[in-house]
């Protein structure tokens, strides 16, 4: 895992994104970045390739000798996986001629490079790249007698295949890759505590599996309960597509989907959603928006450590109106009882916005947001 510190500037600036790939996941954080976001990275799974696998040998033998009607590919990894498998056997030339001979289906762009790489063509491909547009087009051409083969890619296919043979197909899968748990869970570990914690403010997935690894990670610790508390409220769960998304709305999380099923539009839902969460607080005469780890002071970003955070978040659920010491004690994480630990947070936190006067001392009673009195505004997304 590594984290990177907040820049200063950005529509996700002063926020903190979870990322669970492990593919891909540099162009992923490099998106992020230059948007300003800090960035905890945790790879939830691992892909392992089954080159040695009995059950992709068997399937590859299967369909060379008894060549398919349709074939679905999934991923470019995957399908060039399978082909560099099948060299390794010696059954490259075959399966490709088995292939030439087929209606070539592909879900996306990125597999259909792989399939011209391989001296194919596909016969279409689905402008939503979606796999239940594959299965509509299937139906509505009729499958009964029929044999599709399908790549698999580790993720689940809710329906598919059972209603390809429902409609008489003959359905073969092709399992070119697994995906495993990590092998050094301690990144994954260290933001399962983070999202807990309410340090991250979004967690992303850009795979079904990725999302059901953090969820067994929670069972395994005792902490599913916790972990779909966070994701229920503060902890914005953002996901590549529907499918990816399954495992978390199973287990009736909210999430996120771009409409293109691309990490830039998952990017920009983030850039759309998080500062829109911060609503804007008119404090001494500046802008003042409370934004995941850090506040935004008019145009200066001033990071603010957690236990000021916990705070200043108390504050600002009742803003403008005077929080006793002993509430806010409650709000720092493990302060005990006594009292000088929130006038040392507050000293901290004071320091941190660059300004004594946002937060006002009322003598004997304790502290307030200095709202500015002729707004009439309320905050909601501290």
């Amino acid at each position: 895992m590594h984290d990177t510190a907040p820049p200063q500037q950005g529509p996700l600036a002063g926020f903190t994104v979870g990322v669970t790939a492990a593919r891909r996941a540099d162009e992923l954080i490099a998106l992020l970045q230059r948007r300003g976001a800090a960035v905890q990275h945790a790879p939830a799974l691992r892909i392992v390739p089954l080159a040695d696998d009995s059950e992709l040998l068997s399937a590859t033998r299967g369909l060379v000798g008894h060549p398919p009607d349709i074939v679905i590919a999934t991923t470019a990894i995957g399908f060039r996986g399978w082909i560099e498998a099948a060299d390794g056997w010696g059954l490259g030339e075959s399966l490709v001629e088995r292939l030439r001979g087929a209606e070539l289906l592909a879900r996306g762009p990125k597999v259909k490079g792989a399939i011209r790489a391989a001296g194919l063509t596909e016969k279409w491909s689905p402008a939503s790249e979606s796999m239940a547009e594959v299965l509509d087009r299937l139906l509505a051409q009729g499958v009964e007698g029929r044999r599709v083969a399908i790549q698999l890619h580790g993720e689940p296919l809710p329906g598919f295949v059972e209603a390809l043979r429902a409609a008489g197909a003959e359905v073969v899968g092709v399992p070119v890759y697994r995906w495993m748990p990590p092998e050094d869970i301690g990144p994954l570990d260290r933001l399962l505590d983070a999202t807990l914690a309410r340090s991250v403010d979004a967690l992303t997935f850009t795979s079904a599996p990725a999302a059901a690894s953090l969820l067994a990670r929670a069972d395994a610790r005792g902490l599913r309960a916790g972990l779909l508390g966070a994701l229920g409220h503060e902890v914005l769960a953002v996901c590549v597509g529907p499918v990816t998304a399954l495992p978390l709305q199973a287990q009736g999380v909210a999430t996120l989907q771009p409409e293109r099923f691309r990490l830039g539009p998952l990017v920009q839902v983030l850039c759309q959603e998080l500062p829109s969460r911060a609503a804007v607080l008119p404090v001494a005469g500046h802008r003042f928006q409370i934004r995941g780890q850090a506040v935004l002071v008019d145009d200066t970003l001033c990071p603010v450590p957690p236990a000021g955070m916990s705070m200043l978040r108390a504050l600002a659920r009742r803003p403008g109106w005077v929080v006793s010491r002993a509430e806010l004690l409650k709000a720092l994480p493990g302060a005990g009882r006594d009292e000088h630990a929130v006038e040392t947070a507050m000293t901290r936190l004071r320091t941190a916005l660059g300004s004594p006067r946002l937060i006002q001392t009322v003598v004997k009673r304790g502290y307030r947001l200095a709202v500015d009195q002729a707004a009439d505004t309320k905050y909601s997304g501290a």
